[in-house]
Formats: C-alpha cells, sequence, structure tokens
C-alpha cells in the first residue's frame, strides 16, 4: 500500500512537472482529471473520467474532461485508445504495449509480446509515411464474454 502512495505521489509530481516545462496551468480539474486516469486498471472513456470527478467538480463539463485528455494525449501522457465507433479510451500506460479488446463487452486488455514489438512496417508504409510506433489490437471475446456464449 505504501508504495502505491509513493507512486501516485511520484506520478502527480512528474506530471506537475510536464506541465510546468510546457506552461500549461496546473489547475485542481487537470489534477483530479489525471489522478482518476492514473488510477483507473481499466482504459476508461473521457465518461468515465467525468463521473469519477464529477462530485468532487460539480460544474466541470464533459467537454472540459475531453479536451483535458486530448491535451494529455497530446503531451504524451497518456495514450489514446480508438474503438471502432466507440467513444475513445484512454490508457495511462505510455510503456510499448498492446490490446486485445471483446468485440461484445468491449473490455480493453493490455498485453506485452516480443513478436508484436518486432512486427516490420510494410516497405509501402515506410515509402509513403513516417511511423512513430506499432501497437497491435487483438480482437475476439474475452473470458467472460466465452464463457456466457456457452
Amino acid at each position: 500500500m505504501q508504495s502505491k502512495i509513493l507512486n501516485k505521489k511520484a506520478a502527480l509530481e512528474s506530471f506537475r512537472a510536464e506541465c510546468r516545462q510546457r506552461n500549461i496551468s496546473i489547475t485542481p480539474q487537470r489534477v483530479a482529471i489525471y489522478s482518476a486516469l492514473m488510477g483507473s486498471t481499466e482504459h476508461p472513456s473521457a465518461e468515465d473520467i467525468y463521473n469519477r470527478v464529477k462530485s468532487d467538480f460539480p460544474d466541470i463539463s464533459v467537454d472540459t474532461v475531453y479536451r483535458t485528455l486530448s491535451t494529455f494525449s497530446q503531451m504524451g501522457l497518456v495514450n489514446v485508445v480508438e474503438g471502432y465507433g466507440e467513444p475513445k479510451r484512454y490508457d495511462p500506460d505510455i510503456e510499448p504495449h498492446h490490446h486485445f479488446r471483446c468485440n461484445r463487452c468491449n473490455r480493453i486488455v493490455d498485453f506485452q509480446d516480443t513478436g508484436f514489438d518486432k512486427l516490420k512496417v510494410p516497405a509501402i508504409i515506410r515509402r509513403k509515411f513516417s511511423v512513430s510506433g506499432i501497437r497491435v489490437v487483438v480482437e475476439g471475446l474475452c473470458d467472460k464474454c466465452r464463457r456466457k456464449k456457452r
């Protein structure tokens, strides 16, 4: 428990330092949004984050949460996990990793795989575009939905 508290303090201090370096105001709302995101073990949507912080900030809008998360993404503090027709979800884990997405319940699970990390970008893509990273999304039914299907 003590290490979680220290990790959260370190993450918040790193967040504040990054904001100061980029001349971005450190508002209580931004700190609350960042804390809610970092405290998540899932990949929350902006609405999920909004629901977590609105009790402390009743006047905060969903739009403010969206814009703040977009700013965090541009700063490299979070990754955006795009869905197919679903709302954007946000991933506080910015280390390289991949995702499994359930087609039924939309659950997203992080996983590591060195084989996927070493995927070669096709030549046609390398010639036309500047690739900054590779993230693989594997889709199917999660363990919970597979059990329900039987």
